[in-house]
């Protein structure tokens, strides 16, 4: 009976005086030196990733995250730099401490590309939907997708996801990738039927890059119509030049 009743007081003290929802620490606006060295070692990683310097990229992505540790873009910056040196483990690290800070699809998706590269295809398949159903807009993730179920012998799955992305931006490419799916499973019927999709695809490309090539015609000559016209600048009339008598000469 005691031990019900302290229990029964243990719980109001709970209700009415334990805060429901923990304090958040006011953040803390940081200074504009700080923010300068900041901006400063994003451009060095930039640059470096650019002008394949990896080493000094990685340094600057480190020192990052040695004063921001829940930098999730510069987690995502330092597994891409990872993948490209072909540290895998250290890449799918970085991504899934980015993917925890921010539930990003683009980090979900880096996830998968790596498990693709080192052939685990069902991690590969369960990221790229995972990444899917937080971004279903994107065509290179349908794309990549199909690249794992094609690897586990899943040929339907690969050729929904092609057709998926081929909705989203309709591609010779992506067609081309469903016809040699076809092809390999030896489904004749389709695969006729995929290329003559493919030509068509090719014509109604070869028609808009036309349309846009006689636009782009129309609207330089317009714009040489509407240049204006050069105004010739009329020199200002001079006041005639008033000759003055000579001083030793008299006036008849």
């Amino acid at each position: 009976m005691i031990a019900v009743f302290a229990i029964l007081i243990f719980v109001l003290y709970l209700t009415f005086f334990f805060p429901m929802e923990p304090k958040t620490k006011p953040t803390e606006e940081k200074s504009p030196k700080y923010k300068a060295q900041m901006k400063k070692l994003w451009q060095i990683a930039q640059t470096s990733m650019k002008e394949r310097k990896p080493f000094r990229a990685e340094k600057a992505l480190l020192t990052i995250l040695k004063f921001d540790e829940k930098n999730a873009a510069a987690y995502n910056r330092l597994g891409i730099l990872y993948a490209k040196s072909q540290k895998y483990d250290e890449a799918v690290e970085c991504f899934e401490i980015a993917q925890s800070l921010d539930n990003n699809p683009a980090s979900i998706h880096n996830v998968g590309l790596i498990y693709l590269e080192t052939g685990a295809y069902e991690k590969a398949a369960m990221a790229f939907n995972q990444a899917i159903e937080l971004e279903g807009d994107v065509p290179t993730r349908y794309i990549a997708l199909a690249k794992a179920e094609e690897k586990l012998g899943n040929t339907k799955k690969a050729i929904n996801a092609l057709e998926s992305a081929y909705e989203l931006d309709p591609k010779v490419t992506t067609l081309r990738q469903i016809l040699a799916i076809y092809e390999a499973a030896g489904d004749t019927e389709a695969a006729t039927a995929t290329a003559a999709r493919v030509e068509a695809q090719i014509i109604r490309d070869n028609k808009a890059k036309q349309r846009r090539h006689q636009a782009k015609k129309v609207t330089k000559a317009n714009r040489n119509n509407l240049k204006p016209v050069k105004t010739v600048k009329k020199k200002p009339i001079s006041a005639p030049k008033i000759i003055k008598p000579h001083a030793g000469r008299k006036r008849i």
